[in-house]
């Protein structure tokens, strides 16, 4: 009897090794909220970790340093502007410091954290967005477009907002007929992917607001299913099969006919929760309520969906918080991290690839998206689209501090004429020479420096806003042009009895 050696598939992710952090790393005595909603209830970047919370009266959720561990404090400040429970939080993807959260009192607001932390409870948002009818439970902020965030609602309803502004650029009202359970942007931010309650699978241009594909009964089981881009273009859909076996499917956009790949798992009833790494083309599988995490590797080869390993605990997970890649530690090999939730306690989890050399891994991390977004608000309002602006790794990602007014700052608009102008100013004037000569000569000199740098510093910031502007109205009239040119070769087409 003679044996054949089978070929063994070739990938640095084959051994890819999950382990708990110890006890004394963990985040205790954190009492994670109980709203039955499906939702990770937890979101990191590389400075912060952003928690749901029981809260009385309203909803509230904690915001953490990342390094924090130990007991938390009953006491330590929350932030608790809701008038309702928190439903989901997310993280800015090109600002750190801020974060938008949604909840049952039909509102979404976004605050700015300051760095290192609250000191007090934040009940003051910088803005809240109003234009839902019923809960909003979904948050999704645009992968490359500065203050652009999509929400969806129990209204079965998509808004898009431009954050700097607060105003709704797009509503799609009628593209779902019941509940929308998950919505994902692609690479570029020009199309998203959702799934329903009716069981389909749908894939969305928001600016048109046009369905571009729909594939009815993705999952043919009656509980929810998700779906997330990959960087390809594919999606990756979780579900249930008929019999209530949980399944992870793999989808070409050009033809929903009939999945790429199908995977069957376990009978448990615990929603897939499905977070993907576009680094590393892996996907990781949570399950509320689970006590295990799948992760799987996606190649161009068939079968596609390449089982890796699984992770195994004692104790259930109440939900779960995926490390943005410039948050992990490259010096440790660890090419991912989740935030286990637990009833009272806050468990990280670091996936990592054994290596012997101490030297940074360059196969390991590939250049990632970086915090700069590629556009405005108002490029991508205007049609333009851009991948993510990359950067490298090697050494370490450094949380940069916060930008404060940069971040969330409404479209530019042409500098008023200056308040020390008018009458007023004239008025001002001889208190303004008193106080000089009451003033002793070295403090003048630093007086004059100061104000000198102020007035540098606004100047600065006019020119910046002028630019934006300019570069603004450049895109619109671009796009316009565009329209005007499709226009007229429709009209040709008429003229000529094309049409």
């Amino acid at each position: 009897m003679s044996f054949r050696r089978g070929v063994v598939r070739q990938s640095k992710f084959r051994h890819v090794f999950a382990q708990a952090w110890k006890a004394e790393h963990c985040m205790d005595d954190v009492r994670v909220t109980r709203v039955t909603w499906e939702a990770p209830l937890c979101a990191a970047n590389p400075k912060f970790i952003a928690l749901i919370v029981e809260a009385g009266g309203g909803g509230a959720f904690l915001v953490l340093p990342l390094n924090k561990s130990g007991r938390v404090d009953q006491n330590t400040p929350t932030v608790c502007g809701h008038a309702a429970p928190v439903l989901d939080v997310q993280w800015c993807p090109h600002d750190d410091n801020v974060i938008a959260s949604a909840s049952e009192d039909c509102t979404v607001k976004v605050w700015q954290i300051p760095d290192g932390g609250l000191k007090s409870p934040m009940t003051e948002a910088i803005v809240t967005l109003e234009g839902h009818s019923k809960r909003v439970g979904i948050l999704a902020w645009h992968p490359t477009a500065l203050n652009i965030l999509l929400t969806a609602g129990c209204d079965n309803m998509l808004c898009i907002w431009d954050v700097g502004t607060g105003e709704l650029v797009y509503q799609l009202s009628d593209a779902h007929p019941d509940l929308i359970y998950s919505v994902c942007w692609n690479r570029e931010g020009n199309i998203i992917c959702t799934t329903c309650k009716d069981k389909a699978l749908r894939v969305i241009d928001p600016r048109r607001g046009t369905v571009l594909k729909v594939k009815e009964k993705a999952h043919e089981g009656t509980r929810p299913m998700r779906a997330v881009f990959l960087s390809d273009g594919k999606i990756l859909t979780t579900g249930f099969s008929r019999m209530s076996e949980r399944q992870l499917a793999l989808w070409d956009t050009k033809d929903l006919t009939e999945p790429m790949a199908i995977q069957e798992m376990d009978t448990s009833n615990g929603v897939l929760l499905p977070f993907y790494d576009p680094d590393t083309s892996m996907v990781y599988l949570c399950g509320k309520g689970d006590c295990t995490i799948r992760y799987f590797e996606v190649t161009d080869e068939s079968p596609y969906l390449h089982f890796i390993s699984l992770y195994s605990s004692k104790e259930p997970q109440r939900g779960a918080g995926f490390l943005c890649k410039r948050g992990v530690d490259v010096n440790k090999c660890e090419i991912a991290r989740f935030y286990k939730l637990h009833e009272r306690k806050v468990e990280p989890i670091s996936m990592t690839v054994p290596r012997k050399s101490d030297l940074f891994q360059g196969d390991l991390y590939p250049d990632t998206a970086g915090p700069e977004p590629s556009l405005l608000a108002e490029d991508w309002i205007a049609g333009q689209d851009a991948p993510p602006l990359l950067i490298s790794l090697s050494g370490g990602y450094v949380a940069p501090a916060s930008k404060h007014k940069d971040t969330l700052r409404g479209r530019p608009k042409l500098p008023l004429q200056s308040a020390n102008s008018g009458p007023a100013a004239t008025a001002t004037t001889p208190v303004a020479k008193e106080t000089e000569a009451e003033t002793p000569a070295p403090a003048k000199v630093v007086q004059e420096t100061e104000a000198a740098t102020d007035k540098a510093r606004k100047e600065e910031d006019q020119l910046n806003e002028i630019l934006a502007e300019v570069r603004a109205l450049k895109a619109v009239v671009l796009a316009q042009g565009q329209r005007i040119d499709l226009l007229e070769r429709h009209l040709a087409r008429i003229d000529d009895g094309d049409v």
